[in-house]
């Protein structure tokens, strides 16, 4: 093999490798347009997540809202829940002197 030859196939090779990044799979384009995707979907996940906590402190909000209505239902207005008894102890009056 001379030299000729060897360069031709070293640049065979060279055409080879540059064909499959163009346009085999996983070629720059391809690649390209799964990062701009990727970069989108990672968007939207920061959206969603966004909102997720929103409406987990709205839940939050809310279950603290009806513990405060219901202790104060409670306390206020003598409310019991099925199956509950209410006991309510009156403090012994002394009479005055």
């Amino acid at each position: 093999m001379g030299s000729r030859t060897v360069a031709l196939l070293l640049l065979l090779l060279l055409l080879l490798i540059h064909v499959q990044l163009w346009s085999g799979r996983g070629n720059l384009s391809e690649v390209a347009s799964m990062r701009a995707e990727l970069r989108q979907q990672q968007e939207a996940n920061a959206r969603a997540r966004a909102a997720n906590e929103l409406l987990q402190a709205e839940v939050q909000d809310l279950r603290q809202g009806l513990d405060i209505v219901e202790e104060k239902a409670r306390s206020e207005l003598g409310m019991v829940k099925p199956g509950e008894v209410y006991v309510e102890v009156v403090p012994e009056r002394r009479p005055r002197r």
